[in-house]
């Protein structure tokens, strides 16, 4: 059994939610439809000709990438254009494109958490903070005989979490009561009679990005024709996400020894460098894509070094005036996201059983030549 489409993306989101993402960011699907069974699906950087050629040859029916082919209004569409042709092929083969950007940035286990676990940072945090989870408490009321079965689902769908602690709830007994009116088909009780039911209070923590998921699961598992509960906002603040990652090196190196550990880690055939490559790094940040601008980001939080993509001549300049170095491996370093998706979403699908394929790019989209 293959995947529907919109499950495929459900599945996506959990990984990168897309509330999550920077305001005005171009995500989401760009082009076609999910409508559709996905036998296969394509993991890209960036969406060009020679990767739809590559989907097309897989018989992909969607392609997930990074960075938009929308990211501009069109005026219009002409097929005898460089672009033009690429949606012309996309839309005769009925292959759909869904952006999963700055979303795939801040979230945990995300594109920040890939390049820092890769380049040896350690004990990482955010450098800027993006988004900060809504809190709420979710208060339900529950007939003994299904008090577990309910509990386990809500649990399951994500509810409990309280820092690095999960499955939190309260749990006490007590009677409910009700009459069920004409026209009810109670689980409980007659209709016209006053029912005093042994029913058990669920008390537990949910997060906004798991808002929806968690009342579904309680109401596919509550036995009641009429479910009562009570969803309560709350003053404490959930885990914050943010962009860029800053933290220590395991083992403090010389910039020198950094940029061949860039090079080898993020696969890129060369970088630029700003400052001392005697220097000793002993905290590093990295921000995947363009992160210049957040160099005294870096610097604030007592990085040595920042690792990121397209730094401009001024930038540079004035980093090495304030004494901070910098490495930039390119913007195309963000590739260590292709096969990082890839694995993450073929396991989520095998893990439900279905068919669909999923495969990572081999196409190099780096626009630049090295010599």
């Amino acid at each position: 059994m293959f995947a529907k489409g919109q499950t495929v993306i459900q599945y996506m989101e959990q990984l990168a939610p897309k509330h999550v993402a920077m305001e005005g960011d171009k995500i989401g699907l760009q082009l076609g439809t999910l409508q559709k069974e996905i036998r296969s699906v394509l993991i890209a950087l960036d969406v060009n000709e020679e990767v739809v050629d590559e989907a097309i040859a897989l018989g992909a029916d969607l392609i997930i990438a990074h960075h938009a082919i929308i990211f501009r209004p069109l005026a219009g569409l002409q097929t005898d254009t460089p672009m033009g042709k690429v949606y012309e092929k996309l839309i005769k083969n009925d292959i759909a494109v869904y952006i999963s950007h700055t979303n795939l940035d801040v979230t945990e286990g995300g594109m920040n958490d890939w390049m820092a676990e890769a380049l040896g940072i350690e004990d990482t945090s955010p450098l800027e903070d993006i988004h900060t989870d809504k809190l709420y408490k979710l208060v339900v009321f529950v007939p003994k005989d299904h008090h577990q079965k309910v509990l386990d689902a809500i649990l399951h769908a994500g509810a409990g979490w309280i820092g690095n602690y999960s499955h939190c709830s309260f749990n006490i007994e007590g009677y409910g009561t009700f009459l069920p009116r004409e026209g009810a088909d109670p689980y409980l009780g007659e209709q016209g009679k006053l029912e005093r039911a042994e029913e058990i209070r669920i008390e537990t923590i949910i997060t906004e990005s798991v808002r929806s998921k968690v009342i579904q699961a309680m109401l596919k598992n509550h036995p009641y024709e009429e479910v009562a509960y009570d969803l309560y906002p709350m003053d404490l603040k959930g885990r914050t996400l943010g962009l860029g990652r800053v933290g220590r090196v395991a083992e403090p190196v010389t910039l020198q020894a950094f940029v061949e550990r860039v090079k080898k880690k993020l696969e890129v055939p060369s970088v630029r460098v700003v400052g001392d490559l005697n220097r000793t790094i002993k905290k590093a940040a990295v921000v995947g894509g363009s992160g210049g601008r957040y160099w005294r980001h870096a610097q604030f939080r007592g990085a040595d070094v920042l690792v990121t993509g397209d730094i401009d001549y001024h930038t540079a300049q004035d980093a090495l005036m304030a004494g901070i170095t910098l490495i930039d491996p390119g913007h195309n370093a963000e590739k260590i996201m292709k096969p990082k998706v890839a694995a993450w979403l073929a396991d989520k699908l095998a893990e439900h059983k279905y068919e669909t394929k999923v495969h990572a790019s081999a196409i190099d989209t780096e626009p630049f030549k090295f010599r």
